[in-house]
């Protein structure tokens, strides 16, 4: 069965089964109410009785129903339950409710989070506690990479890994929160300019030619370089805007 053709169904929190003590589930494909009986430690009679009208030969994903077990302790700890409306994702729900991506994502395990589904229902953490990043912390935003995160913030790739032993950097998601490696300075100040990597047999003075910029501005522009005699290559420099 394609769960797709589900993903427009609109479910109205009034129209849903009364489920006193019990808990709100969202049918998945390849579920059937002997194998959620089994996982929620009830019956499939049970289940049909707190689901007046359900056909348990046609269970439809996306479908609300009610598992009438209380929910376990810790489900949802200093959080509460949220049903998915259209237009909403795990970066847009973190925003709101002051939360990261990484806690929904850990408070709701059994979620795609890149298949939400209207009328879903997941678990709003608690706001997180500000864990320990020396280096500061960084949110992902759409196109970010490893590289260019490194290529901003003057560090490597493997100093981000190191400082995010849990990220997998192939899967990076926008809203996102990853440690910066410590001692990192952070972006270089450049209002109104562009930043520039210094390549092989670069000096400042080529640099200001190139770009056509006077030497004492483009100097000016980089306080961060103690030796303007010394540049590094790959090493991020301030090109500022011409006057």
């Amino acid at each position: 069965m394609d769960d797709n053709i589900y993903k427009d169904v609109r479910y109205d929190v009034s129209q849903l089964p009364p489920c006193p003590n019990g808990t709100y589930y969202t049918i998945r494909a390849g579920d059937t109410l002997y194998s959620l009986a089994r996982r929620y430690n009830t019956s499939v009679d049970a289940i049909l009785g707190a689901n007046p009208g359900l056909d348990p030969m046609n269970l439809q994903v996306g479908r609300i129903i009610c598992i009438p077990v209380a929910p376990q302790p810790g489900q949802c700890p200093g959080g509460f339950l949220y049903q998915i409306v259209a237009g909403d994702t795990y970066f847009s729900l973190a925003r709101r409710f002051n939360t990261t991506v990484d806690a929904l994502i850990a408070a709701n395990p059994g979620v795609d989070p890149n298949r939400l589904m209207i009328g879903q229902i997941i678990c709003i953490p608690a706001p997180p506690t500000p864990g320990p990043c020396p280096g500061g912390t960084y949110q992902i935003r759409p196109g970010d990479t490893f590289y260019s995160i490194a290529r901003r913030f003057n560090t490597t790739v493997e100093a981000l890994m190191a400082a995010n032993p849990g990220v997998d950097p192939n899967r990076l998601m926008v809203g996102q929160i990853i440690c910066l490696p410590p001692g990192t300075p952070g972006p270089i100040p450049c209002p109104g300019g562009t930043i520039y990597r210094v390549q092989p047999g670069d000096s400042m003075f080529l640099i200001s030619q190139r770009f056509g910029i006077p030497l004492n501005s483009l100097i000016a522009a980089n306080p961060q370089i103690p030796d303007p005699s010394r540049l590094t290559v790959g090493q991020p420099i301030c090109i500022p805007p011409r006057t």
